[in-house]
């Protein structure tokens, strides 16, 4: 196997959500998810880091083109989070993202991401 590199993309998207399980009543989802289960939703500043790791291709002096993988971020997943309402948890979230983009990721490379719901908290998938 070669040398292996991996290449980083940062986009951002703004979204509100919701966290509340209609299973529960009111006061145990304002228990469990406390100001985060208020009914007019509450909005985040989302950054997204996507990771490819592979060779080189001796060709091009590429991983992936950093330009294409801009492209497949805002094609996939800007289009679709970008001001809207999301209900689930940025656990949920980066799940999400990384089954939108592993189809368009070539199989010898791994993807990795990297979901930011603030600048201190933070979700990754797969986890290390």
């Amino acid at each position: 196997m070669g040398k292996r590199v991996s290449v980083f993309r940062r986009e951002h998207f703004n979204a509100a959500h919701r966290l509340y399980n209609p299973g529960w009543d009111d006061a145990t989802n304002e228990r469990v998810f406390d100001k985060c289960a208020l009914p007019n939703y509450h909005g985040h500043n989302y950054e997204l880091e996507v990771k490819v790791t592979g060779e080189v291709d001796e060709k091009t002096g590429y991983v992936m083109d950093t330009k294409a993988l801009s492209d497949l971020v805002r094609r996939e997943v800007h289009q679709r989070f970008d001001h809207k309402n999301l209900n689930p948890t940025t656990e949920n979230i980066v799940i999400v993202i990384y089954e939108l983009l592993r189809p368009f990721i070539d199989l010898k490379m791994d993807l990795h991401i990297r979901l930011y719901e603030t600048p201190r908290n933070y979700a990754e998938y797969p986890a290390n």
